[in-house]
């Protein structure tokens, strides 16, 4: 990075780095892809990897930004989505965790992260970390304002085969503390279809320090929140894309109404888990 001036407002103006769609929409379900690009900005160049290992997983959640679009469209759903891939910097990480810029992701090298010295941490928090994250924040202030009910998606992928494990199931989901919303969208999905794999706290928990956004900007708000994985192999194509998003807005939907049902239509204050009995992976 050392022969690269660097400038984010020159940056910004060419490509922003965050997107938000429908901020006005009039569900309560409020989205997030943190990982929905694997574009790398113009001073990085491709951070000594080829143009394969730039499509790969490492780089970012393939079909995840499809899903999430098309959830956005059939809910009515704000979506706020990161437009930088996760090895310039990982949106769904604090900005003191060991791969908020990683150096190796699964078993790839990234050699143009291995020398990223404190200023260009900083610069790169400020530049891509802070604004996706102040772009959620504004859609979530302006609905608290507002008055309206809102509830934390965030939606990524998954990949198939982790170091040789392979990984079974079609979908995972994902809470932190509190679990009530992501046990209400598990039993949607299984009322659906009672044979489905659907991976509890998998292929992560929130003690693999994956639960970032979800934490931050939703249990901190006292939001319900929850996190969809996919496996990515689902959704590759059009087809699965369109799919999944169908079935996740029937399931959202049916886990809210579910939620009002057990709440009596009355929100309650959120329940938590003691740090030391949260899911281990």
């Amino acid at each position: 990075m050392s022969g690269h001036h660097f400038d984010p407002r020159r940056e910004a103006s060419v490509v922003p780095p965050v997107q938000v769609f429908n901020a006005e929409g009039h569900s309560p379900f409020v989205l997030a892809c943190d990982h929905a690009s694997n574009r790398f900005p113009e001073p990085y160049g491709d951070l000594g990897l080829t143009p394969h290992q730039r499509l790969m997983h490492i780089a970012w959640d393939p079909g995840a930004l499809g899903v999430a679009l098309q959830l956005s469209e059939r809910l009515d759903a704000a979506l706020v989505a990161s437009t930088v891939s996760r090895l310039i910097i990982d949106c769904n990480r604090r900005h003191d965790a060991p791969d908020l810029i990683p150096i190796i992701s699964e078993r790839t090298e990234i050699p143009g992260n291995k020398d990223v010295g404190d200023n260009e941490r900083a610069r790169r928090i400020g530049a891509y970390h802070e604004p996706f994250h102040a772009a959620l924040q504004e859609v979530l202030d302006a609905r608290r304002a507002a008055g309206l009910r809102t509830i934390l998606v965030t939606v990524h992928s998954f990949t198939p085969v982790y170091k040789d494990v392979p990984r079974p199931w079609p979908i995972g989901l994902i809470h932190a503390r509190d679990a009530r919303f992501t046990a209400a969208l598990r039993d949607a999905l299984l009322e659906e279809d009672a044979g489905l794999n659907v991976g509890w706290n998998e292929p992560y928990s929130a003690l693999n320090g994956v639960t970032y956004t979800l934490e931050h900007h939703g249990e901190e708000r006292g939001l319900e929140a929850t996190m969809i994985e996919i496996r990515h192999d689902e959704i590759l194509e059009p087809e699965g894309v369109a799919e999944w998003a169908a079935r996740l807005a029937r399931c959202l939907e049916a886990a809210l109404g579910a939620r009002d049902n057990a709440a009596g239509s009355h929100p309650q204050p959120p329940f938590t888990t003691p740090a030391e009995n949260l899911p281990r992976a």
